[in-house]
């Protein structure tokens, strides 16, 4: 990591850099966002209507259970452990490909810093994207279960929105927002961390992709209940 974050030999080679990796591994990312957070939110939704049966709890709780599961657990650790598979085995397979074919040892022979050309702009890429996609995520979450109270007779939009509404903390977001970030550097440090290291052909590159998937996921995991503890004392 310290070679990653020494200055760029290139600036201009940096930002091209920068830029293709937003797209790539952020941008490419929002339909599969959009979908799970809408079919996340309205199961959500179904399951807290169908276990609310008491008279004595409020028809609102629905949606404000569904906001407070969505905001504070899925759009940031669940939605970025699900992004480790996809983000993080396609940063340690492109790396790990190109170390067992020697591209990193060619830059590395044309003077170039090969950790901070490769990796650097794909960590603050990410970095950069990813508070967009949690923000998404909430979004298109509390808008599945939307359509299950438009559309079904669970619960009523009415009472569904005002749920949404009712004891909002925005800390909450922040809190979420926070967790993405710190979890979107722990996916592309890992995962270029084991496709850098990558010895042998094209089977250690399939172990390496799957090596850092796992590793992440539990490193995140584990970052989940430390900042929990941290940022909601």
């Amino acid at each position: 990591m310290t070679q990653v974050f020494r200055a760029p030999d290139r600036w201009r080679e940096f930002f091209t850099r920068l830029v293709q990796e937003i797209y790539k591994l952020g941008v490419d990312s929002i339909p599969l966002v959009i979908v799970i957070s809408l079919f996340i939110g309205a199961v959500c939704c179904i399951q807290m209507t169908i276990s609310i049966t008491s008279p004595m709890i409020p028809a609102y709780s629905t949606g404000m259970a569904t906001r407070e599961i969505l905001v504070l657990e899925f759009s940031s650790t669940m939605m970025c452990l699900i992004l480790a598979g996809k983000v993080g085995s396609n940063i340690s397979s492109e790396i790990g490909t190109m170390r067992v074919t020697e591209q990193i040892d060619a830059l590395e022979i044309m003077g170039l810093n090969s950790a901070s050309f490769i990796v650097l702009p794909k960590v603050i890429g990410f970095v950069l994207f990813v508070p967009v996609l949690a923000i998404l995520s909430m979004f298109m979450g509390l808008l599945g279960g939307a359509f299950i109270a438009k559309f079904t007779d669970m619960v009523s939009l009415e009472n569904y929105i005002y749920g949404i509404q009712s004891f909002f903390v925005p800390w909450n977001v922040y809190y979420s927002i926070i967790k993405t970030v710190v979890y979107a550097f722990i996916i592309t440090s890992v995962a270029a961390y084991y496709g850098y290291y990558v010895k042998g052909g094209s089977l250690e590159v399939g172990k390496a992709s799957t090596n850092a998937v796992v590793s992440s996921s539990i490193i995140i995991l584990l970052a989940d209940v430390i900042l929990t503890k941290l940022l909601l004392q």
